[in-house]
């Protein structure tokens, strides 16, 4: 199994959004770097879910639950793909991005590193860790 994180602004598609659709076509991608991401991406693999710019928070946990295939927005442009995700459980505690900042164990997160990114890889470790802030 692999860990992902995502990012949505939750004023155009956040966490309340996801959770009301019960599953989603993580669709708009339009980094290459990310569209790698998506590609990667596995059925049954986890995600973390963040909030970004307002928020700036992991606020829940996904599933992939259909792996990439063609963005349905872009029709004539095959180089962008989509994932299907569904929501798995809404965090207890929101986890900061101050927090994950201050966090040692953290320091080399694609989320600290790469902070535009937003769909990439986490390590379990990473993942785990998080995961457990949150409860």
């Amino acid at each position: 199994m692999n860990y992902w994180l995502v990012k949505s602004e939750p004023d155009k598609y956040g966490w309340h959004h996801f959770t009301e659709q019960g599953r989603a076509v993580w669709d708009g991608v339009r980094n290459y770097q990310a569209r790698n991401n998506l590609q990667a991406m596995r059925i049954g693999d986890q995600v973390l879910f963040y909030h970004s710019v307002t928020g700036m928070a992991v606020v829940g946990l996904a599933q992939v639950v259909r792996e990439a295939y063609p963005d349905p927005t872009v029709p004539d442009d095959p180089r962008w793909v989509v994932v299907e995700l569904e929501p798995l459980m809404a965090f207890d505690r929101p986890v900061a991005l101050a927090q994950i900042k201050a966090d040692p164990l953290l320091q080399n997160m694609g989320l600290i590193r790469q902070s535009r990114l937003s769909v990439m890889p986490v390590r379990p470790d990473e993942f785990e860790l998080i995961l457990a802030m949150g409860k």
